[in-house]
């Protein structure tokens, strides 16, 4: 293996906030401009072994230097990479996280949509179709109204594109029922809805999701919350691979016991293996065991990726 650092120990000068990763690199001063072929120099002074010159230099211009460092912090330590280490492999590496960003965003709108339509059900039942335009429904009104606010301004911009908004606006001249209305929430809307909403309702929702027990409805919010950050960091092309995460999922002791563990025998929460069993908790049983399939021909199609990098243990496929 040419890896020259462990999952759970960052080479270089790096830290780490709100979750990101940032690079503290010298490859290149802020302020210098460095072109295409200066930034092939770079690299190969530091060891890289550069074979195809060409598509190297597309790759660089297509995906910026700074946004690939974080690729090869796995290849090099103090900026001097391992003796194999190749452009290929960082290659390999940034399409591995690519595709594998893909997989976890499709499976991530199951868990949205099936949350808006649960909690839009449980909502309705009590509230009726438009309680949730009152306040008095939710216990921090302030928040409640900034959702409002910005799903109305959705409602403004799609009108003209979105059928099922013409047919209540102007054609029924009416609110529209919550059960359609939820599609103008975005995930982190309807996490903030559900976790200021009446704690019967927090509870119904839980309940549906399998959490039955007395903190099901905060555990529930949490996961939410989990998988909100992993969706953003997704649908904006952020860098899973070997990212540490501030925010850690809440993780029960079972799940716990499925982590990776570090060079000092403790239990690793911080790379995205601990929002994958989220996400177990979150999907269908069949709908999950689909997406493990998925990563599971992704791991084949670039056997030079290492998962342990994601916080995956050797023996995941037979653990999950």
């Amino acid at each position: 293996m040419i890896y020259l650092t462990s999952p759970s120990g960052l080479c270089g000068n790096t830290r780490t906030l709100e979750g990101v990763l940032f690079i503290r690199s010298n490859d290149m001063a802020d302020k210098d401009f460095k072109t295409i072929e200066e930034q092939l120099e770079i690299l190969r002074s530091r060891g890289l072994t550069i074979i195809d010159e060409s598509q190297a230099k597309d790759f660089l211009l297509r995906n910026n230097y700074y946004r690939i460092s974080g690729y090869s912090l796995t290849l090099r330590k103090n900026n001097v990479f391992s003796q194999s280490a190749a452009f290929q492999n960082i290659v390999d590496i940034y399409h591995f996280d690519h595709e594998f960003r893909h997989i976890i965003l499709q499976y991530l709108e199951v868990i949205e949509v099936q949350m808006k339509s649960i909690y839009a059900y449980e909502f309705t039942k009590i509230h009726g179709p438009v309680g949730y335009l009152d306040h008095s429904f939710f216990t921090n009104q302030t928040k409640h109204k900034e959702i409002i606010a910005k799903a109305e301004q959705q409602k403004i911009q799609r009108l003209p594109h979105e059928a099922y908004l013409k047919h209540f606006v102007n054609e029924l001249h009416q609110d529209i029922p919550l059960w359609a209305y939820v599609d103008l929430f975005t995930i982190s809307d309807i996490s903030f809805l559900y976790s200021i909403s009446e704690q019967p309702i927090k509870d119904a929702v839980a309940r549906t999701f399998g959490l039955t027990m007395n903190k099901g409805a905060s555990i529930l919010g949490s996961y939410m919350h989990s998988m909100t950050i992993i969706r953003n960091l997704c649908a904006h092309g952020g860098r899973i691979y070997n990212r540490l995460f501030e925010q850690k999922p809440s993780l029960n002791k079972r799940e716990k016991a499925l982590l990776i563990k570090d060079s000092s025998g403790n239990i690793d929460n911080a790379h995205f293996y601990g929002f994958l069993l989220v996400m177990k908790r979150l999907l269908p049983a069949d709908i999950f065991n689909e997406m493990k399939r998925s990563i599971i021909v992704l791991t084949k199609k670039y056997p030079f990726v290492r998962m342990d990098y994601y916080g995956f243990r050797s023996d995941w496929q037979q653990k999950i």
